[in-house]
């Protein structure tokens, strides 16, 4: 029963995920499109131009996850976050997951922090097309409260017990505005003893 849980699990998930995607993408493509070149984020500027203040530097946003039916998953992870460098962002947020299969239901929650390393900038500037999509690589750690009882693990203490998760991975950005971003990521657990990292991790968030 939990291998067929897990399964119908991850195809919801994967699903889920490729759909909104599908949808996102067709959707900004034609916003992007419109785009030019002067209204890429302050990262994107030229190197010769000032340092954008720090206000312009900060970025909030976030990512939710919504999955019904046999398995019920709901995510909420919002950002805030700076630019240190115009290659390299760091955010922080809190986490919170809802989650539920036929035999039981949990609450997991705790926190998060990130960088990210943009490697390209502009694709369309290396391959002469239109918008503006980056590519970037990130790195996370997350720590989260788990209760024992829901995962059944015998050397669980009593009530609630701490995770510690590295996971490392890529991603491109779209750019919707401005200000905006819609990105896709697909990361991996570097240790996951409980399983509840799809392998690998599909991500989507938005930043502005």
């Amino acid at each position: 029963m939990i291998i067929i849980n897990k399964i119908a699990s991850l195809i919801n998930h994967l699903r889920t995920a490729l759909l909104i995607s599908l949808l996102a993408l067709i959707s900004f493509s034609v916003i992007s499109g419109q785009k030019s070149k002067d209204d890429q984020f302050p990262y994107d500027q030229s190197s010769d131009k000032e340092t954008p203040p720090v206000k312009d530097r900060l970025f909030f946003g976030g990512s939710l996850g919504l999955m019904f039916g046999t398995i019920t998953d709901i995510q909420v992870s919002p950002v805030i976050g700076f630019w240190v460098l115009p290659r390299i962002a760091v955010a922080a947020g809190p986490i919170y997951r809802y989650y539920k299969d036929p035999l039981d239901k949990t609450s997991i929650y705790g926190g998060r922090g990130y960088m990210e390393f943009v490697v390209i900038q502009d694709l369309s500037a290396i391959f002469h097309g239109s918008g503006h999509t980056g590519l970037f690589l990130h790195a996370e750690d997350e720590l989260l409260s788990l209760k024992a009882s829901f995962w059944k693990y015998p050397y669980n203490p009593p009530g609630r017990f701490y995770l510690n998760t590295v996971l490392a991975g890529a991603g491109i950005s779209q750019q919707i505005g401005k200000r905006s971003s819609l990105n896709f990521m697909l990361l991996w657990p570097l240790d996951d003893p409980y399983e509840i990292y799809s392998k690998p991790e599909l991500r989507i968030s938005f930043l502005f």
